[in-house]
């Protein structure tokens, strides 16, 4: 008998045990842990994050007009200058040199143009003009000639021979006439006043030239600025074509920012932008797009399209070819539906998000419009406050239909 007792003890144990196992098993929660987002309504825009680098919108750059020594610098960089102020001065000694031989030049070729104007010099003009009173006298004198023989010819005091002589000596003084009148008229061929007016050109060009880099010798300011750039000093010889001064109104700079190619379709004339200096932390200068991008080009290793924007500077804190951050809002909707960039998933180029509803997930196809790198607007298919999943929590695929917990 204790033996059966035995048998029917070890019987119910393990038929308890396997009770317990498949309580066990039926209430196991095959669900996954996920991340949930809640759809919310607010602002969203979509930013291009890009660099830039800042330049003067006015500015002037002067530089050594030949090869000389500066003699004397008159300012120190950061000075703030007034239009007209004298800033550096060169040794110009030979270049008043080859003005005056420039000069000297222009008025030769002027002297020339002048007589060719006039038919002459004033000695050739004088003796043109006593040269044609002579002929003019002689013509008269042989018509006078002619006419009285004419007459005594036919009287029958004069010969047909005589007469013919006559009319040859009118044609001969007409004809000197002629001659004199084509001289002051045409006495230059049109080769000939090519060359006087091609050597009236290349005087007055060398003349400009020499009083343009005398000009040049003493440089003065254009306009109210702040010298930023001065890397000559008093004494120091330079070459021709050396930078010699940068000066700029700092008031207003222009920030040129270089956009990736693929983001330069989404720019337009007006976005708004926000310049940032890691030298001045916290500070944000606010702009607007002046003009977008007409080409792209290779900037290092990235093509980017370059787009221009003015900006407020007038504590003058932005100086000229630093490097900025650059933020441009492409465009802006405020009270609209978003969601987490990552709850929008994709499915044949068509955006889907997996929706929670109990303990489940729902596909649901929705419809989008602005996105930046955390959001996306969503304009169909969810309203406000619904409940979408993100991911898992344990790294296991959700999809339609998978239990969740949260």
């Amino acid at each position: 008998m204790s033996q059966k007792r035995r048998w029917w003890g070890t019987g119910l144990s393990i038929l308890g045990a396997v009770l317990i196992f498949a309580a066990f098993v039926t209430r196991r929660d095959d669900s996954i842990p996920v991340r949930i987002a809640h759809v919310q309504q607010g602002q969203i825009r979509s930013l291009i994050s890009t660099n830039g680098k800042i330049e003067p919108v006015q500015n002037f750059e002067a530089h050594a007009p030949l090869t000389t020594t500066v003699k004397s610098v008159l300012v120190k960089e950061s000075q703030p200058v007034k239009k007209g102020q004298l800033l550096v001065t060169l040794d110009d000694a030979d270049a008043r040199t080859q003005a005056a031989r420039a000069l000297t030049q222009l008025k030769a070729a002027l002297a020339e143009v002048n007589a060719m104007e006039r038919g002459g010099s004033q000695e050739e003009v004088l003796s043109l003009n006593a040269q044609l009173v002579k002929a003019r006298g002689d013509r008269e004198a042989a018509q006078r000639s002619l006419d009285s023989l004419k007459r005594l010819q036919k009287q029958g005091s004069a010969s047909a021979g005589e007469v013919r002589g006559a009319e040859n000596a009118l044609a001969q003084a007409e004809a000197q006439l002629n001659l004199i009148q084509q001289k002051q008229t045409k006495r230059y061929s049109q080769p000939e006043v090519a060359r006087v007016e091609a050597q009236r050109r290349e005087a007055q060009a060398a003349y400009d030239a020499a009083q343009n880099i005398l000009a040049k010798s003493n440089v003065r300011a254009p306009f109210d600025g702040i010298v930023y750039s001065l890397p000559v000093r008093q004494g120091a010889f330079v070459t021709s074509g050396d930078l010699m001064l940068q000066l700029a109104d700092l008031r207003k700079v222009q920030v040129r920012a270089f956009v990736d190619e693929p983001d330069v379709g989404k720019l337009s004339p007006g976005n708004a932008i926000e310049i940032t200096w890691d030298a001045v932390p916290g500070r944000v200068w606010q702009a607007t797009v002046n003009a977008i991008p007409s080409t792209v080009k290779l900037h290092g290793s990235r093509n980017v399209g370059e787009t221009i924007s003015i900006v407020d500077n007038k504590d003058m804190k932005l100086l000229p070819n630093i490097n900025v951050g650059v933020t441009i809002a492409t465009a802006q909707r405020d009270n609209a539906l978003v969601v987490p960039r990552e709850a929008v998933r994709m499915d044949d180029s068509k955006p889907y998000v997996l929706q929670v509803i109990g303990r489940q997930l729902k596909r649901k196809d929705v419809e989008t419009s602005i996105s930046n790198l955390t959001q996306v607007e969503i304009t169909r298919g969810l309203t406000l406050n619904d409940t979408v999943a993100i991911s898992s929590s344990n790294g296991k695929t959700i999809g339609d239909g998978t239990q969740v917990k949260y």
